[in-house]
């Protein structure tokens, strides 16, 4: 079998033509190279941490501001025997609540209640006197009209019916200080407050004067505090408006709040100090405030009708001072430097850092930086201060 010569362009076209099918089916990138590659998956999107976020924005922010302050009692008396006597009994244990009028100690009434019977018994028989001095004062009224009785004897009657009638009125005083002295002898509770620790004990001679016991106010309470001299003003502007409202935390236990007014501001300030002394009066119903213990002392002394408020919780805190996160127009975390002014409730006043509108990042605080791509959070019902409102 004989094959026909090809010429050379012939053998160079045709050499053309099975390179580029060659490399269109098995050559890199050709069609079967793609057929048969594995798919590469696209590349993942960056996480963006999600996170809780506050919109800044101007509220009505009360003012306040905060103090230590001590407890007091409004009355602190030292209960003292005014009788003489053997003490015959207790009868409330030493540290009780007692009620006022309650009977706290008995002395020996025995030489009192005799005292009272004698003066009782005096005093009827001046009593006797006197009604015989007074008919017989009538009687000679109306003898000396028609001279039957002598104006000397007329007077003389007289006399003695006044004699009587003052005989008979010291005796219904000496009746009356016996009685007061036999009471004496019933040591009771002169108002509501807790009992102290007994000095004497059953059985001991005492005289007047005697120190038995002490008796403590508990409700209501002082709580004194001082103020420095940069709130006088303030302080002095909110009494002439009205009440100043004053709320007490004692130290260690903030879920307690005693609620009271302030009704006392010192004359002059302590030079040495700066500070002058206020005094609020507060409610103590269960008695757990006692007198002397030191408290936290909170007086709101108005309202700023426009301040830039954010949750306390977003501050941070620094070598170089105070920071908040904010999310930034690009989506990552800003980090910017804040002043703070007053504190109320669970919110901050922010002087200067922020803008009304911001984004402040309120949660996962411990898990962005500055540049870090963020994802804010949706509000959440109830929760105004983690989420944008």
């Amino acid at each position: 079998m004989k094959f026909a010569r090809l010429s050379r362009t012939q053998v160079v076209v045709l050499l053309f033509f099975a390179g580029a099918l060659l490399f269109a089916l098995g050559g890199r990138g050709g069609f079967i190279s793609r057929l048969l590659a594995p798919s590469s998956p696209p590349p993942a999107a960056a996480f963006r941490m999600p996170v809780p976020v506050f919109r800044a924005k101007m509220v009505s922010l009360p003012i306040y501001r905060d103090y230590i302050g001590t407890t007091e009692a409004i009355r602190n008396v030292t209960l003292e025997a005014m009788a003489t006597g053997y003490l015959k009994r207790q009868l409330v244990p030493d540290g009780s609540d007692v009620s006022g009028g309650t009977l706290l100690y008995q002395i020996d009434p025995k030489y009192y209640k005799a005292a009272l019977d004698q003066s009782q018994a005096q005093k009827e028989r001046d009593k006797a006197i006197m009604e015989y001095a007074k008919s017989n004062q009538r009687r000679n009224a109306l003898m000396v009209v028609h001279g039957d009785v002598s104006k000397d004897s007329f007077q003389l009657a007289t006399s003695s019916m006044h004699q009587a009638t003052s005989n008979y009125l010291s005796d219904k005083a000496a009746l009356e200080s016996a009685r007061i002295n036999l009471g004496y002898t019933r040591i009771k509770a002169p108002f509501s407050g807790r009992l102290g620790r007994s000095i004497v004990y059953t059985g001991t001679l005492i005289a007047s004067g005697t120190q038995i016991n002490t008796l403590v106010q508990m409700d209501p309470l002082y709580v004194t505090f001082n103020p420095g001299e940069q709130d006088i003003d303030a302080l002095q502007a909110s009494r002439r408006q009205g009440s100043v409202q004053v709320e007490v935390h004692p130290q260690g236990n903030s879920g307690e709040i005693y609620r009271g007014i302030v009704t006392f501001l010192d004359n002059a300030v302590d030079r040495t100090t700066g500070t002058i002394v206020a005094r609020g009066t507060i409610r103590n119903p269960d008695f757990h405030l006692i007198p002397g213990e030191f408290v936290e002392v909170r007086v709101r002394l108005g309202v700023h009708p426009e301040a830039l408020a954010i949750p306390e919780v977003a501050v941070g805190s620094g070598q170089t001072g105070k920071y908040v996160y904010i999310v930034g127009k690009d989506g990552k975390a800003e980090m910017r430097f804040v002043k703070l002014g007053m504190t109320s409730g669970d919110r901050v006043e922010i002087l200067r850092g922020l803008r009304e509108g911001d984004l402040v990042i309120t949660g996962n605080l411990q898990k962005i930086g500055p540049g870090s791509p963020v994802t804010p959070l949706a509000q959440q019902a109830g929760h105004s201060g983690q989420a944008a409102s």
